[in-house]
């Protein structure tokens, strides 16, 4: 271990003491690991899609790889520029700076793992995401977070087209 490593210590979240989070009328972010309870070596959250939510719009990170495995149901996922639908036990890494966007695939519902690695400070991004869905912050309110939260979102048409098209 080098001088400034801290040790790792094991997470232990209960389904029952995670904090769960509503961030549209669709969709519910459950809190599993931030970066500050990893070392900074993860975070970690499940998402749960209803029919029609509109899961997240395209947009990328600079710092950490995103994975996903799905839990349950059909998910599409942008990126670059093709759409690949994904379903119970797929699993898919997407590197620093490649564009992406996902949401459940028409008529299905889906749970995702969603994990962050290295680990970004994310629960407070969530939490703005919930406020805003409650109308105490704003959509700019988000835009001006994207360095803060390392959310870079930008126009596709591609995933347009893929959500139009149901």
């Amino acid at each position: 271990m080098t001088a400034n490593a801290q040790p790792q210590r094991p997470v232990l979240v209960r389904a029952h003491d995670a904090e769960s989070l509503q961030d549209g009328a669709t969709s519910l972010i459950t809190l599993l690991a931030d970066a500050g309870d990893t070392g900074g070596a993860l975070t970690a959250n499940k998402a749960t899609f209803e029919k029609g939510s509109p899961g997240a719009p395209a947009h990328f990170h600079t710092k950490a790889t995103e994975m996903f495995f799905v839990l349950d149901g059909t998910m599409r996922i942008l990126v670059d520029d093709e759409v690949h639908i994904l379903e119970k036990g797929d699993f898919l890494t997407v590197p620093p700076t490649v564009p992406h966007a996902f949401a459940p695939a028409p008529d299905s519902t889906a749970e995702m793992l969603v994990v962050f690695t290295p680990g970004l400070h994310r629960f407070d991004y969530y939490r703005l995401l919930e406020r805003v869905y409650r109308g105490e912050a704003t959509v700019q309110d988000i835009r001006d977070s994207s360095l803060t939260y390392d959310n870079h979102y930008f126009e596709s048409p591609v995933w347009q087209k893929s959500l139009a098209g149901n």
